[in-house]
């Protein structure tokens, strides 16, 4: 399977640079997987689309202001520094530009000295392991000195940090949202319970891994980065219970779907637990516990668009994607929506 089979014609106009004021008020492309037809719809009128015992799993995790501009201690030079991940108590792996100023032994400051971090190996990909000394709670002088880590493609400044969150996040982890949750408003979740669909939580920490492109024009030779999840046993026990009742279980976003994917096994029933992932969801696939998902347009030659093509078949996909382009949609993470069902 090559690299190319995803690739489609953007033009850049298409990519949304700012989260529309009303976050349920964009664009819904509703494809049904079996017969490829396509509709079109104003995302809060996904209600309408969605059944009595339905259930709807989002991924609850909290985007961390994880990009902090600091200068290497001695100098005026100044360094990027990403988290990625939290390897154990102060030390994060990291993603640090320029990378030949951050080699091991070399300080850097942030905030004046509020906190330093030393550079303590460079690991796979080139990222950095960096320990953090600091007075007070890490979290709070991250909401103080770090900023949102947008995606590359997007250049204009975010004005309110909430609008690269969902509505429901509470675990704080993730260096990249799950941008299909950020259509989802309070008001619009009351109206989907009050129609008797479930809601159910699991955790997915995203990670930069998301948006590094495939290299490999054998799509099958392409590494996955890997990225923590958690499902806790009463959320485990409402989606199995879906299941059971031979209602849809949908998933919000690509995350949650790899989630669910990760925690089933081979008899369909999902895990609760905790641990890492690095599933690989292309065509081909046998999707072990969703029957739906809800999700963004992705980037072409993205893993991601190689998931939706597994679920919905490459050729529906590539004609919505078309149809998309044609239509105007807005692509990407503050773009438009897309019903998988």
């Amino acid at each position: 399977m090559n690299l190319h089979d995803f690739y489609y014609e953007l033009p850049k106009e298409l990519i949304a640079q700012d989260p529309l004021e009303d976050r349920s008020g964009s664009r819904l492309m509703l494809l049904n997987r079996e017969t490829g037809e396509r509709r079109h719809r104003v995302f809060r009128e996904i209600t309408e689309e969605l059944h009595p015992g339905d259930c709807l799993v989002v991924n609850d995790t909290k985007v961390i202001p994880a990009r902090l501009i600091g200068s290497k201690e001695g100098t005026e030079a100044r360094v990027e520094v990403l988290l990625l991940k939290r390897r154990g108590d102060h030390l994060w792996e990291t993603l640090v530009k320029p990378g030949k100023k951050a080699r091991p032994g070399v300080r850097i400051s942030f905030g004046d000295g509020l906190l330093t971090g030393e550079v303590e190996e460079v690991v796979e990909d080139g990222n950095r392991i960096i320990r953090f000394e600091y007075e007070g709670i890490f979290e709070e002088l991250l909401d103080q000195l770090g900023q949102m880590p947008l995606p590359p493609y997007i250049t204009h400044q975010l004005k309110d940090k909430n609008r690269y969150q969902t509505v429901y996040a509470r675990h704080n982890g993730s260096a990249a949202a799950p941008t299909a949750g950020l259509h989802f408003t309070p008001e619009l979740l009351d109206e989907i319970r009050r129609k008797g669909v479930k809601i159910a939580h699991v955790t997915l920490h995203v990670g930069l891994g998301t948006f590094r492109p495939v290299k490999s024009e054998n799509i099958l030779e392409h590494h996955m980065h890997s990225e923590f999840y958690m499902v806790e046993e009463e959320q485990a026990m409402r989606i199995n219970e879906t299941k059971a009742q031979g209602k849809r279980v949908i998933a919000v976003g690509t995350t949650s779907c790899r989630t669910l994917e990760s925690a089933t096994g081979e008899d369909g029933i999902l895990r609760a637990g905790s641990g890492w992932t690095d599933i690989f969801i292309y065509p081909g696939y046998t999707f072990r516990m969703i029957d739906g998902l809800i999700t963004n347009f992705h980037l072409p030659e993205s893993t991601l668009l190689m998931l939706v093509s597994a679920l919905a078949g490459q050729e529906n996909i590539r004609a919505a994607y078309e149809e998309a382009v044609k239509e105007r949609y807005r692509f990407f993470s503050f773009g438009d929506a897309m019903f998988i069902s």
